[in-house]
């Protein structure tokens, strides 16, 4: 069925916004990711029952339907080639005691500003901030700068309300239906399976579910491939009364990445690093031969654990700071780690992200920069490092010639396997989309492999829900690249 004729279809069977103009399937065709690819139609559902007719209508002319929030993502996981859902009129805030529930259109900045008014706040902060959407942090299992101490959104999901690939609405984890055929697959061995690491946004997180309360964890990082997410309700936490921001310069990362373990276990409520391509666009006074920064913030124990840094650090503190607007300044500069990245490189230059997620155990840190050190050394590369360190998910941005797409799949396979030899995980907080969905399997084999399958077969047997995510029949890692 082509474009026009889905359109005109679709748009009989539903009255809201509904576009199919090139100019608009263009606009739809990218986000924040590496890639490219053209929609047939737009549609932007009103509510719950608009989504209904939209996947009614999807499932019953088997078209692919893809939920979008705002399009931050940076796999191309809102990317698809049938029906794109904008959710932005879904956009409901209420604010409960330790609780917020939220619409999957509402803008984190949105939700912050009402939740501090209540003195509250969402722990998972990705470093876009204000402009992603509660149903694209969902969908990606999102965390952030503050997920040491306040985890990702599997950990703060506490409900989560969406439509199935039947066109039903339901709210999890209170289908018992669906609980025990779930945790009919999902033996204690098979959790034991899974990275321990403290990230992880790779393939469905079974590992996470224990009972039939837990249900709603499947949600987290699934991508919209198990139903189109409507609201949630999310815990959240007291704004601290106190914080200190401690930033500490390092001769290489290598220093800093044997320290970050030491510095973990006085449980920071963040440990954030960026290399010199990123640090040296932040004028941080007297100028020294650092090749990176290490950001250490506690809200806590302020003092003890200021000496506790001091005693326990290699590198030179060179800052510390207790205004909050002064804290918040500073991690302004490292949410902006990407568009410094970016000055990085020139026009004949590209910065794919393709392997910009892995996270491993934190003490084999160190482990996780040797194997970049190999990769960028052997193929001639420079590389721009930062990201959440106390994590160990690191941003790795490998920087190739335009001409060279066919080493990406070459590099992406060495670095997979080398991230996983080490007990780690590919992807942390961005998820698998059209950049590591091929590797799923890689990451878990087979057993694990066919349990995502049987659980995205019983959620959507034909496969309208954002197909070729997490579960991914042929390779898309190269296909459809911008470079």
């Amino acid at each position: 069925m082509q474009a026009t004729e889905i359109g005109r279809r679709l748009s009989e069977v539903v009255d809201c916004r509904t576009l199919w103009d090139d100019g608009s399937r263009r606009l739809y065709s990218v986000d924040a990711s590496s890639y490219f690819l053209k929609p047939a139609v737009i549609t932007f559902p009103r509510d719950e029952y608009d989504v209904i007719k939209i996947v009614k209508f999807a499932a019953k002319n088997r078209i692919p339907i893809t939920p979008r929030g705002a399009g931050t993502g940076l796999v191309g996981s809102a990317l698809g080639e049938g029906i794109i859902l904008d959710m932005r009129h879904l956009n409901k805030i209420r604010v409960g005691h330790g609780y917020v529930e939220a619409g999957s259109g509402v803008f984190k900045g949105r939700l912050d500003a009402e939740l501090e008014k209540h003195g509250r706040f969402l722990g998972p902060d990705p470093s876009i901030g204000p402009f992603c959407t509660i149903g694209g942090m969902i969908a990606t299992n999102a965390s952030g700068i503050h997920s040491l101490k306040y985890g990702s959104i599997i950990d703060n999901l506490i409900q989560v309300t969406m439509i199935t690939a039947f066109g039903k609405l339901i709210t999890m984890p209170a289908q018992e239906l669906i609980s025990k055929e779930i945790l009919e697959l999902i033996k204690p061995e098979i959790r034991k399976k899974f990275p321990h690491v403290s990230k992880n946004s790779c393939g469905y997180r079974i590992d996470k579910i224990n009972s039939k309360d837990d249900l709603q964890k499947l949600i987290a990082g699934s991508e919209g491939t198990l139903g189109v997410v409507i609201s949630a309700k999310l815990r959240t936490f007291p704004i601290p009364k106190n914080n200190i921001l401690i930033i500490i310069s390092y001769k290489t990362l290598m220093q800093a990445a044997v320290d970050v373990p030491k510095i973990v276990q006085i449980k920071p409520s963040a440990v954030e690093i960026i290399d010199n391509n990123v640090a040296r666009h932040i004028k941080i006074g007297k100028s020294d031969s650092s090749r990176c920064m290490v950001f250490v913030e506690f809200d806590h124990n302020i003092s003890a654990n200021m000496a506790r840094i001091r005693s326990i650090t290699t590198g030179r503190i060179v800052k510390t700071i207790t205004q909050k607007k002064v804290i918040k300044k500073w991690w302004s500069f490292r949410n902006s780690a990407l568009s410094y990245s970016l000055r990085s490189i020139s026009e004949k230059e590209t910065m794919p992200t393709l392997i910009e997620d892995a996270t491993v155990p934190v003490e084999k840190l160190p482990l996780l920069l040797e194997l970049i050190n190999k990769i960028v050394s052997k193929y001639n590369l420079r590389a721009v490092i930062y990201g959440h360190a106390g994590n160990a998910n690191l941003h790795i941005r490998p920087i190739l010639k335009r001409k060279d797409k066919r080493l990406i799949k070459k590099i992406a396979l060495e670095f997979f396997s080398g991230v996983i030899s080490i007990g780690g995980c590919i992807t942390g907080e961005h998820g698998d989309g059209l950049a590591r969905s091929e590797f799923v399997r890689l990451q878990y084999g087979n057993e694990i492999y066919s349990i995502f399958k049987r659980i995205k077969n019983l959620f959507d047997p034909t496969n309208i829900l954002n197909p070729g995510k997490i579960i991914s029949k042929k390779s898309t890692i190269t296909k459809n690249l911008k470079i």
